[in-house]
């Protein structure tokens, strides 16, 4: 199902159009001269937009919070001494009105005021009859649902200049991210709302800066329209999240090796052979539900065994064996175990309701 938000295309200082968007700055606002150094800096590059954290949320009460409003007047400094726009967090309608004060361009909302619909609200009811435009990330959650309903109590409040970031995802588990990625949420976002434009942060998907350019290649191949990446004079002294900053210099040779693909096929001899993979792949997918349908029918006969002798469903011996001999011949094939684990977990799982369903 899609879902048609009320949005209008963010037409400020140019930026309309433009791709990659791209969202700079510290972390956290921490001096004067740090904010504004850092900003005439980037202003060098293809930068259009400055970010900067005043009120941060941290998970640690006495960890750095962010300078507060003390911070704003540096931002509006930036406004006036560079040509970029500014932007910085907010978190309840107190922020909102500082932020306002101070002619902060953008407001963006964060992954742990997203994942709180009364949170929304209160910015929903504060910025009504507002026209200013608004980054929504992703709620700290995998929960798509929960970042449409962000989205929609924004946009219902009268905010039609609306931008999705994505920010990865907390994760239990070991991972070579911070936040990782789950890259297929955000594209099922883009099917459910296909006007809102999407922004990737690499830095809270990373939490390292070494990971930052993967990242913010395969954002630009997957089509998204920007990245959110922050960048700090001084990365080593940040007071907060030191480890996935870089320095405006880096960042100016990390936009510099992106390659930006087009959406667009204008050669016919190109578009009649993609035509014809496409083809078999459509062929291919019918094949392997076909497939699926007759692994399922098996799966209910099993199912009736277990029900006549009285055998419970889930059979974590035989489980096992499965995803380890699959593994391994997907290896062979070249398939990756990420995705061989996760094709096999759906596949059992169908198994399973399919199976309750004959013993119930």
């Amino acid at each position: 199902m899609t879902i048609k938000l009320n949005l209008e295309e963010v037409s400020l200082s140019g930026i309309a159009g433009k791709r990659p968007i791209i969202v700079s700055g510290p972390c956290s606002a921490e001096s004067e001269h740090q904010v504004v150094e850092t900003a005439k800096q980037l202003e060098k590059l293809n930068v259009h937009i400055y970010r900067a954290g005043i009120w941060k949320p941290r998970t640690r009460q006495d960890t750095f919070e962010g300078m507060g409003s003390v911070a704003l007047p540096w931002l509006q400094r930036v406004k006036k001494e560079t040509r970029l726009l500014t932007t910085t967090e907010v978190a309840n309608s107190w922020h909102v009105n500082e932020a306002l004060k101070y002619d902060i361009d953008i407001l963006w909302i964060g992954a742990r005021t997203t994942a709180n619909p009364f949170a929304i609200q209160e910015l929903a009811d504060a910025l009504r009859g507002l026209d200013i435009p608004i980054f929504i990330k992703n709620p700290i959650n995998p929960d798509i649902d929960l970042w449409i309903g962000a989205l929609e109590r924004i946009n219902k409040a009268g905010i039609k200049k609306i931008i999705a970031v994505h920010r990865g995802f907390s994760y239990y588990g070991n991972s070579n991210f911070r936040n990782p990625p789950q890259w297929e949420i955000p594209l099922e976002l883009k099917r459910r709302v296909p006007d809102i434009p999407i922004l990737t942060d690499p830095s809270h998907i990373c939490g390292n800066k070494e990971l930052i350019f993967e990242i913010s290649q395969r954002a630009m191949d997957l089509n998204f329209d920007g990245l959110f990446i922050e960048s700090h004079i001084h990365p080593e002294e940040a007071l907060s999240d030191k480890n996935q900053q870089i320095t405006p210099i880096e960042l100016g040779k990390l936009l510099d090796k992106i390659v930006l693909r087009s959406m667009k096929i204008t050669d016919h001899k190109l578009i009649d052979t993609l035509s014809q993979l496409r083809t078999q792949i459509d062929h291919i997918d019918e094949d392997l539900l076909d497939i699926f349908e007759k692994r399922m029918n098996i799966s209910e006969t099993i199912g009736k065994y277990k029900k006549v002798n009285n055998i419970t469903i889930f059979q974590p011996g035989r489980w096992q064996e499965i995803i380890e001999k699959r593994i391994k011949d997907g290896e062979r094939k070249g398939l990756s175990t990420e995705f061989i684990t996760e094709v096999f977990k759906a596949i059992h799982q169908e198994s399973i309701n399919r199976q309750n369903r004959v013993m119930n």
